[in-house]
């Protein structure tokens, strides 16, 4: 049975230099758990963005806490570019792993299916497969003469991290029809995860969802956070708050910026536990 703990009690969990997928978006991005991790000062992270990211990972690499960056893309989308992101990424300040979408997914289906590549095609020919050569690997197929294919190595996180509609008092999750959460769950080494409500009952007892829930053994850790990703909006749940990530995107360009809305959310946080 996985314990419900606190969100600073789920950001110890992580250690310096451990390896984290993080949802997009629209899958579930735990802002909640963001910032207990920049918090509680976590470093040297390798981040996987699965397959984007937006501010999850521009306030990640704003606040220090990441070096090495796997990522098809990191942007605030129709609000702009990811001001962090970018300075970082000209500055030299972290390690960038690109990728494509289809690539990020085909090297976590290869940890969850205990492979240690994936076969994808796509890329063939591209520069993105040009510059990560210990990785991705242009081999023949096994089953056709003269027919190359690109082998993607496992991506395996020591964790992933996202958040969820609800949790049972047994340690399940429920994802619903979204299956980033349990494709997550099942390739890295644990499931860190925020959810909006605790319900009553076992979530793996309803036939009409149980596909849609990670079971507990996929699961580290769970917060309760009720607007997790807040923010950023979630489902039907509630929406992104516009006026707020219109100002991040023009006033995170400095750091000085940065730092007064990094503690404006830490501000609202602080205002969410409390409550």
């Amino acid at each position: 049975m996985t314990s419900t703990v606190s969100l600073d009690a789920l950001a110890a969990m992580v250690p310096d230099g451990a390896k984290i997928a993080v949802a997009k978006q629209d899958s579930g991005s735990s802002i909640a758990a963001t910032l207990a991790l920049i918090r509680r000062g976590v470093r040297r992270l390798h981040l996987v963005c699965v397959p984007v990211s937006s501010l999850q990972a521009d306030l990640l690499i704003g606040a220090g806490c990441v070096e090495t960056l796997e990522t098809s893309a990191v942007s605030l989308g129709e609000y702009g570019s990811a001001p962090q992101f970018c300075e970082a990424v000209k500055r030299g300040r972290i390690r960038l792993l690109d990728a494509t979408c289809p690539a990020v997914y085909a090297g976590l289906q290869a940890a969850q299916k205990g492979l240690p590549f994936m076969p994808l095609r796509g890329i063939l020919g591209s520069d993105v497969l040009a510059n990560r050569p210990d990785d991705w690997r242009v081999i023949d197929n096994p089953f056709g003469e003269g027919d190359p294919i690109v082998a993607i190595r496992a991506i395996r996180p020591n964790f992933a991290l996202f958040h969820a509609m609800a949790a049972d008092r047994f340690g399940n999750v429920l994802v619903g029809r979204d299956r980033d959460g349990l494709l997550l769950s099942h390739a890295a080494g644990a499931a860190l995860v925020t959810v909006e409500r605790i319900v009553e009952g076992n979530l793996l007892d309803d036939p009409e969802r149980s596909s849609g829930v990670v079971p507990a053994m996929y699961v580290g850790g769970i917060a309760l956070a009720p607007q997790g990703t807040a923010p950023l909006g979630f489902g039907d749940e509630y929406p992104t708050d516009g006026e707020f990530m219109a100002r991040y995107a023009a006033n995170a360009r400095s750091q000085e910026g940065f730092e007064a809305l990094l503690a404006e959310l830490q501000e609202r946080a602080g205002a969410a536990v409390a409550a």
